[in-house]
């Protein structure tokens, strides 16, 4: 299989590898095994990896280790992952789900994901995984290569503990025609301005806003170490 070439992984067994990209509509056709008992070991194996490896970062508290967890390990976050290593590529599915899209769709390429490591394990053991997770995801997390908050705004409210803090949202600036305006928005936090957004309506601003000072919290920007405390 190219992948496995492409990731140095010499497989013991290849079959574990085809099954975890043999979808349901697939399995149903051909009578064959589908992807859904390695993905369940995947999701058990990813969750031990992404605590393993937010534990030894040392920078977190328990609490924030599990609202950051919970963005790290969920279905947009493992969609990204599968799609920045191409694995809906090697996507084996049925007739009617190929024609319906479903090499691109959501659910299924992030199932594959968690089913491509629950294949990983149990034919290289633990540490090849650990290495694999190490080499292939934790730069794609700490280069911020992909985005992983579907809703920014709630994120940032959680990031800040706004029980503490005052935050609000604040309209700069507005232009263009009715029919095709854009809008600025500013974040506010303890009257200090973290981020700001732009976009076609005020919702959306108010998110690329709150995206934009996640992005300046997690590169540990000095405004953020000095008023953050």
């Amino acid at each position: 299989m190219e992948l496995l070439d492409k990731l140095n992984i010499k497989p013991n067994n290849i079959k574990l590898y085809e099954t975890a990209f043999s979808h349901t509509s697939y399995s149903n056709e051909h009578k064959v095994k589908s992807y859904e008992r390695l993905e369940f070991l995947g999701d058990a194996v990813l969750e031990l990896l992404m605590s393993n490896y937010l534990y030894k970062s040392n920078k977190y508290n328990e609490g924030e280790m599990t609202k950051i967890r919970a963005h790290y390990v969920c279905e947009t976050a493992n969609y990204e992952y599968s799609m920045k290593l191409g694995l809906n590529k090697y996507l084996k599915l049925g007739k009617g789900e190929e024609e319906n899209g479903g090499r691109n769709r959501k659910a299924i390429v992030s199932d594959i994901f968690e089913s491509f490591l629950g294949a990983l394990y149990l034919d290289q053991g633990f540490s090849k995984v650990q290495t694999f997770f190490e080499e292939n995801i934790v730069p794609i997390i700490e280069n911020h290569e992909v985005d992983f908050f579907d809703d920014y705004k709630s994120a940032l409210q959680e990031f800040v503990q706004t029980d503490k803090k005052s935050l609000e949202y604040k309209l700069i600036k507005e232009v263009g025609p009715s029919h095709n305006k854009k809008f600025t928005v500013d974040v506010i936090i303890d009257n200090i301005v973290y981020g700001s957004g732009t976009a076609k309506s005020k919702k959306a601003a108010e998110q690329e806003a709150a995206k934009d000072a996640l992005k300046k919290a997690q590169k540990g920007s000095i405004l953020w170490e000095e008023h953050m405390k």
